[in-house]
């Protein structure tokens, strides 16, 4: 039997107002999105898989958040190469909205595959936690049949997971880096500018103090207990050099430089090298390890003085284009029959982020030196490779190593280069990275790798320093026997 005609079973009256009150409540309780349709630049004949895609439009709209308790998904998970963020959310949005202001613009797109409804592969940016979303799951038919009428969509979304096929260039700067930024990113710290050899020259002790009564210098200290437990690279004390009548000494100084043993909390200290071997002790300096906050405890130290060490260098030319430490040499100079046989000191370069030598420290100050000795510094590794700016997201290569990635950001101040989606064995330090470019031409971009930093600034949760000190003080990853001593 037809239904009874006494009853209007939803007429397009009665069709309107539920639409007009979903929308106006879309309005007053959603929140503000911007929908990028996903167009197909490629797609594979037989398995019908997309392997290049473009998001070059966008349009806002409003959304409601179904999920307002917080978003889905199984949240942060840890894994061997970072904190994955799997967060998913539910969109509802208004289906007349879509059919009027978003769907009559890609019919005549050809590369938009179904114009008439949202698309699986789409994404939603969110501002509210500027994070991009992909549509994964497009519900048309909840509620069912209203009125004998559907008025909304719900859009099942998990965060984005971006790749080298996708294009996102939209021309709002907020949306083109959400989806790049958002993934995990690497820091390149390069180098750049003509390349040039750094020098240095050298004096001896003695010869920078007024004439008084003879001392000796620190020419090396040494590390009694690393201690355990710090956060940050302790203070190094060292007692001051003694004064008399028209004469005063030059006080010593040191820094420490900090490393992670297995089983400890926290850092150790490696080793503590001298920034300035100081002159007039005329008894072994007492040294002092003090800790910057309330973390780290039992370093201790000795310090060892002797005659005719050199004193501090003195870089007259900081170089440029140094990917990685160069070697300083110090030639041993003459022979003291008094004093005996001269050590030639040991010396180590300390490269700032421009790539330039910022300073010259001792592990060992030498003996018995009576002349001026030679400061020689090796050239950089890699000479003459500065040009251009990298472009965002622009596709970058590694020379060396093949690796591939997208670029983030580029600071050409700082020369800081931050890249996602690295694909292949890693950049190296010391090896150059090239903009190859993406669909469109590159940016011939090329500088040397001077440090990689893996640490994620963008993901708060990301503290792969932190989970490895934390983890080495709860398992022993040493190796050891378990059958018994050899």
């Amino acid at each position: 039997m037809p239904l009874s005609p006494y009853f209007l079973q939803g007429s397009t009256n009665e069709q309107r107002l539920v639409q007009d009150l979903i929308n106006e409540q879309l309005k007053i309780y959603g929140q503000d999105i911007v929908y990028l349709p996903r167009k197909i630049i490629n797609k594979k004949t037989i398995m019908k898989e997309v392997v290049a895609s473009t998001f070059d439009d966008a349009y806002r709209m409003e959304a409601y958040l179904l999920n307002y308790q917080g978003f889905e998904g199984n949240g942060d998970i840890l894994q061997k190469f970072g904190v994955q963020t799997t967060d998913a959310v539910t969109f509802v949005i208004s289906k007349e909205r879509y059919e009027d202001f978003i769907s009559p613009f890609l019919t005549s797109d050809s590369q938009i595959e179904l114009a008439t409804r949202p698309e699986e592969g789409d994404l939603i940016y969110f501002p509210l936690d500027n994070t991009m979303f992909e549509i994964k799951y497009v519900e048309g038919k909840k509620p069912f049949y209203q009125l004998n009428n559907l008025y909304v969509y719900t859009l099942s979304c998990e965060v984005m997971d971006y790749a080298l096929d996708e294009n996102i260039d939209t021309g709002i700067e907020a949306v083109d880096k959400a989806a790049v930024e958002f993934g995990f990113t690497t820091k390149l710290t390069m180098v750049g500018v003509s390349a040039a050899t750094a020098t240095a020259t050298a004096q001896l002790a003695f010869s920078l103090v007024p004439p008084g009564p003879t001392g000796n210098s620190v020419n090396r200290i040494d590390l009694i207990n690393d201690g355990t437990g710090y956060t940050i690279a302790p203070l190094i004390g060292i007692s001051t050099a003694p004064t008399g009548v028209g004469y005063s000494g030059i006080n010593a100084t040191a820094v420490a430089i900090m490393t992670s043993r297995t089983g400890q909390t926290g850092q150790s200290i490696d080793r503590i090298e001298i920034t300035n071997p100081g002159y007039g002790y005329t008894e072994v300096p007492t040294i002092t390890i003090r800790s910057q906050n309330a973390f780290g405890t039992g370093a201790a130290a000795t310090a060892i003085i002797a005659e005719g060490t050199i004193s501090t260098p003195t870089i007259t030319n900081p170089g440029a284009s140094y990917a990685t430490t160069p070697n300083v040499s110090i030639n041993a100079v003459g022979l003291d029959t008094n004093i005996g046989i001269g050590s030639t000191a040991k010396a180590i370069a300390i490269i700032n982020t421009l790539g330039q030598l910022a300073s010259i420290r001792y592990s060992f100050a030498g003996i018995g030196y009576t002349a001026t000795p030679t400061v020689t510094i090796d050239p950089p590794v890699k000479a003459g490779i500065s040009s251009g700016n990298y472009l965002f997201k622009e596709l970058v290569r590694g020379v060396s190593t093949g690796t591939t990635a997208i670029v983030a950001n580029w600071d050409s101040d700082d020369r800081i280069l931050k890249v996602t989606n690295v694909g292949g064995v890693g950049f190296t330090e010391g090896e150059s990275v090239v903009g190859i470019g993406t669909t469109l031409l590159g940016s011939d971009a090329e500088y040397v790798v001077r440090s990689v930093s893996d640490q994620d600034e963008y993901d708060n949760y990301n503290e792969n320093i932190v989970v490895e000190s934390e983890a080495d003080s709860i398992i022993d990853f040493s190796e050891i026997n378990p059958f018994g001593d050899f």
